[in-house]
Protein backbone atom coordinates (compact mmCIF):
# COMPACT_ATOMS: atom_id res chain seq x y z
CA UNK A 1 0.00 0.00 0.00
CA UNK A 2 1.42 3.32 -1.02
CA UNK A 3 1.74 5.91 2.28
CA UNK A 4 0.81 9.44 1.22
CA UNK A 5 3.27 11.65 2.33
CA UNK A 6 0.41 13.76 4.58
CA UNK A 7 0.47 10.74 7.23
CA UNK A 8 4.41 11.52 8.27
CA UNK A 9 2.70 13.92 10.87
CA UNK A 10 1.39 10.59 12.93
CA UNK A 11 3.19 9.22 15.43
CA UNK A 12 4.99 6.22 15.66
CA UNK A 13 2.90 3.22 17.42
CA UNK A 14 6.00 3.61 20.08
CA UNK A 15 5.54 6.99 20.37
CA UNK A 16 8.27 8.56 19.09
CA UNK A 17 8.34 11.24 16.17
CA UNK A 18 7.65 10.68 12.66
CA UNK A 19 10.40 12.37 10.61
CA UNK A 20 9.15 12.92 6.46
CA UNK A 21 12.27 11.30 4.30
CA UNK A 22 11.41 14.34 1.90
CA UNK A 23 9.42 17.55 2.02
CA UNK A 24 6.13 17.57 0.18
CA UNK A 25 5.95 18.16 -3.79
CA UNK A 26 3.90 21.17 -5.07
CA UNK A 27 2.14 18.50 -7.08
CA UNK A 28 1.18 16.53 -4.40
CA UNK A 29 -1.00 19.71 -2.75
CA UNK A 30 -4.23 19.28 -2.38
CA UNK A 31 -7.31 22.09 -3.53
CA UNK A 32 -10.45 22.15 -3.42
CA UNK A 33 -12.75 20.62 -6.02
CA UNK A 34 -14.34 22.79 -8.57
CA UNK A 35 -17.72 22.02 -8.36
CA UNK A 36 -19.79 23.11 -11.69
CA UNK A 37 -23.37 24.39 -10.23
CA UNK A 38 -25.89 25.97 -12.56
CA UNK A 39 -26.37 29.84 -12.95
CA UNK A 40 -25.20 32.58 -15.26
CA UNK A 41 -21.76 31.17 -16.72
CA UNK A 42 -18.83 31.46 -14.64
CA UNK A 43 -15.36 30.15 -15.39
CA UNK A 44 -12.13 30.49 -13.62
CA UNK A 45 -8.78 29.58 -14.74
CA UNK A 46 -5.96 28.16 -13.00
CA UNK A 47 -2.31 27.30 -13.05
CA UNK A 48 -1.38 23.51 -13.32
CA UNK A 49 1.72 21.06 -13.69
CA UNK A 50 4.18 22.13 -16.57
CA UNK A 51 3.63 25.75 -17.17
CA UNK A 52 -0.12 25.02 -18.38
CA UNK A 53 -3.36 26.36 -17.61
CA UNK A 54 -6.69 24.72 -16.82
CA UNK A 55 -10.25 26.51 -17.34
CA UNK A 56 -12.91 24.99 -15.29
CA UNK A 57 -16.68 25.95 -14.71
CA UNK A 58 -17.84 27.69 -12.01
CA UNK A 59 -21.63 28.07 -12.51
CA UNK A 60 -23.15 27.58 -16.21
CA UNK A 61 -26.55 27.81 -17.49
CA UNK A 62 -26.25 26.51 -21.27
CA UNK A 63 -25.11 22.66 -22.57
CA UNK A 64 -23.76 21.74 -25.74
CA UNK A 65 -26.24 18.98 -26.94
CA UNK A 66 -25.66 15.87 -28.96
CA UNK A 67 -28.69 14.77 -30.43
CA UNK A 68 -28.03 11.90 -32.19
CA UNK A 69 -28.22 13.06 -35.57
CA UNK A 70 -24.81 14.29 -35.80
CA UNK A 71 -26.15 17.59 -34.67
CA UNK A 72 -25.16 19.83 -31.64
CA UNK A 73 -27.34 22.74 -29.72
CA UNK A 74 -26.79 25.07 -27.25
CA UNK A 75 -29.90 24.41 -24.79
CA UNK A 76 -30.80 25.72 -21.31
CA UNK A 77 -30.40 23.82 -18.30
CA UNK A 78 -33.46 23.39 -16.14
CA UNK A 79 -32.35 21.56 -13.39
CA UNK A 80 -29.83 18.49 -12.20
CA UNK A 81 -32.34 15.17 -12.52
CA UNK A 82 -29.59 12.67 -10.91
CA UNK A 83 -25.91 12.43 -10.23
CA UNK A 84 -24.80 9.07 -9.41
CA UNK A 85 -20.79 10.62 -8.47
CA UNK A 86 -22.17 11.24 -4.91
CA UNK A 87 -26.07 11.37 -3.34
CA UNK A 88 -24.94 15.12 -1.91
CA UNK A 89 -24.21 16.49 -5.29
CA UNK A 90 -27.59 15.12 -6.25
CA UNK A 91 -28.72 17.00 -3.82
CA UNK A 92 -26.83 20.24 -3.91
CA UNK A 93 -27.07 20.03 -7.98
CA UNK A 94 -23.41 19.87 -8.98
CA UNK A 95 -22.68 18.89 -12.87
CA UNK A 96 -20.27 16.33 -13.03
CA UNK A 97 -19.24 13.80 -15.64
CA UNK A 98 -22.21 11.11 -15.90
CA UNK A 99 -25.13 13.57 -14.34
CA UNK A 100 -28.61 13.63 -15.92
CA UNK A 101 -29.71 16.85 -16.52
CA UNK A 102 -33.02 18.22 -17.56
CA UNK A 103 -32.87 20.11 -20.36
CA UNK A 104 -35.68 21.95 -22.44
CA UNK A 105 -34.49 19.21 -25.17
CA UNK A 106 -35.11 16.50 -22.43
CA UNK A 107 -33.12 14.30 -20.22
CA UNK A 108 -29.27 14.19 -21.37
CA UNK A 109 -26.03 13.14 -19.67
CA UNK A 110 -22.88 14.94 -19.14
CA UNK A 111 -19.91 13.37 -21.01
CA UNK A 112 -17.73 16.39 -20.23
CA UNK A 113 -15.84 17.09 -17.39
CA UNK A 114 -16.88 20.71 -16.66
CA UNK A 115 -14.69 20.96 -13.62
CA UNK A 116 -11.69 20.47 -15.32
CA UNK A 117 -12.28 21.57 -19.10
CA UNK A 118 -14.70 24.70 -18.97
CA UNK A 119 -17.17 23.43 -21.18
CA UNK A 120 -20.60 20.95 -20.42
CA UNK A 121 -21.32 18.87 -23.03
CA UNK A 122 -24.18 15.96 -22.95
CA UNK A 123 -25.67 13.64 -25.08
CA UNK A 124 -29.64 12.87 -24.90
CA UNK A 125 -30.82 10.07 -23.13
CA UNK A 126 -33.52 7.86 -24.51
CA UNK A 127 -36.61 6.91 -22.60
Amino acid sequence: MRKSVENLATSKTTGGRRHPLRIRRKYETDRYPNEAETGAQVTITRAVRGKNRKTAVKTIDFVNLATGDAKVKKTKILKVLDNATNNDYKRRGIITKGAILETQEGKCRVVSKPGQNGIVNAILVKE
